[in-house]
């Protein structure tokens, strides 16, 4: 398997586990006796191990190399999703969960540093297909999940299953990944937690812009349609898949957009297509001009964050380093979108959330020169430099 295939393959397995565990939270709601407000409680808590965790995963990578890392958190990560499923109190269901969100932050630093890691090492953009994979291996595994639920299928049985296959299918992956360069220990450690320098923190909020604006549409779409365009509920959930499926085909070929236009030029274009969707979700009153909007938000978003990604693994003093302080700025703005946007929703009135998000969209567009590469080494260049 060569590097590229199988680094793609550790991808669709991060989204497999992510798309399984999704669609069996009400079996989990119902099992361990949650009501609403507590299953929000544990369904923060992945984010903060994740948030917690993300900035040690850097410095793991040097001190074991970023292939031995990545196949270690990858196992991890696809191992601990049969464990919620076994959680016997919602306390230990809190507990499993930050350690979830901790193995997955991780493993998501490492493998989006490999990524760019391999970038480097053919000469050209493939992080935005590496992204489209995460999205086909999470829209794989939800479907089957899915038939899961419907058919009865008691949670710890089929996760455990998923996780078993899961953890072999990552471990045969793990073995073609590009193996760690002379150099890869042979400079300093990464600091012990990777907070974001001034160049990062640049690129990190354009990725924050992206990230709020995904996780905002996908957490909102259904209920926005249904509120504000009358969707009846199979409406609704199609509107959500084709968010999705927008997001997840315009990942696969990104690559080939960056390749002819360069990233600035991509995360443009995108943010247009994204505020163009934005205005349409804004002023629909009909489920068919909500559904348009909520296409072309996903469309647009689509590169963003995989061009975020790159642009710091290739700006941070290494890839490991630079991934990880982004990836702790994307992962604030998925904690507070989904809620900002119900306060919005609930405070005005969900077109009023949604235009908030629109300008968001337009303050992306803005910004996308930060991702230019030249531009991101000289910044970290001057930092570098002695008073």
């Amino acid at each position: 398997m060569s590097p590229h295939r199988a680094i793609a393959a550790v991808f669709a397995a991060h989204g497999a586990v992510a798309g399984s565990f999704a669609t069996r939270i009400p079996w989990l709601q119902e099992h361990v006796h949650l009501s609403a407000g507590m299953l929000g409680f544990a369904l923060l808590c992945p984010s903060i191990g994740a948030f917690a965790a993300m900035p040690l995963a850097s410095r793991l990578a040097h001190r074991f190399g970023s292939r031995a890392t990545t196949r270690a958190l990858l196992a991890l990560w696809c191992g601990g999703l049969a464990l919620p499923a076994f959680a016997p109190a919602p306390v230990w269901l809190f507990v499993i969960f930050l350690l979830y969100g901790a193995s997955a932050g991780m493993c998501d630093v490492v493998m989006n540093a490999h990524g760019v890691t391999l970038e480097r090492h053919l000469k050209k953009p493939v992080i935005s297909g590496l992204h489209g994979m995460w999205a086909v291996g999470s829209l794989a595994a939800g479907g089957l999940g899915t038939l899961a639920a419907h058919a009865g299928i008691d949670a710890r049985l089929h996760l455990g299953v998923v996780a078993a296959v899961l953890v072999v299918a990552g471990g045969i992956a793990g073995r073609g990944l590009l193996p760690d360069g002379p150099r890869a220990a042979a400079g300093p450690a990464p600091r012990r937690f990777a907070l974001p320098s001034r160049a990062i923190a640049a690129i990190g909020v354009v990725g924050f812009c992206g990230t709020f604006a995904e996780g905002a549409s996908s957490n909102w779409a259904a209920v926005y349609l249904t509120n504000v365009a009358d969707a009846g509920p199979g409406v609704a959930a199609a509107g959500y898949t084709i968010f999705m499926l927008c997001m997840a085909g315009a990942r696969l070929l990104g690559d080939r957009v960056v390749r002819l236009t360069g990233p600035v030029r991509a995360v443009r274009a995108g943010g247009i297509v994204a505020v163009a969707g934005g205005v349409l979700v804004v002023l629909a009153r009909t489920p068919a001009l909500g559904i348009v909007g909520f296409a072309l938000v996903g469309l647009g978003v689509a590169v963003i964050v995989p061009l975020v990604f790159a642009a710091a693994g290739n700006a941070g003093p290494t890839p490991g380093e630079g991934v990880a302080g982004v990836a702790t700025i994307t992962y604030l703005s998925g904690l507070t979108a989904p809620a900002v946007t119900g306060w919005v929703a609930d405070g005005v009135s969900y077109p009023a959330a949604f235009a908030l998000i629109t300008g968001i969209l337009v303050a992306l567009t803005l910004l996308a020169p930060v991702l230019r590469p030249r531009a991101a080494a000289q910044e970290v260049a001057l930092e570098r430099q002695p008073a």
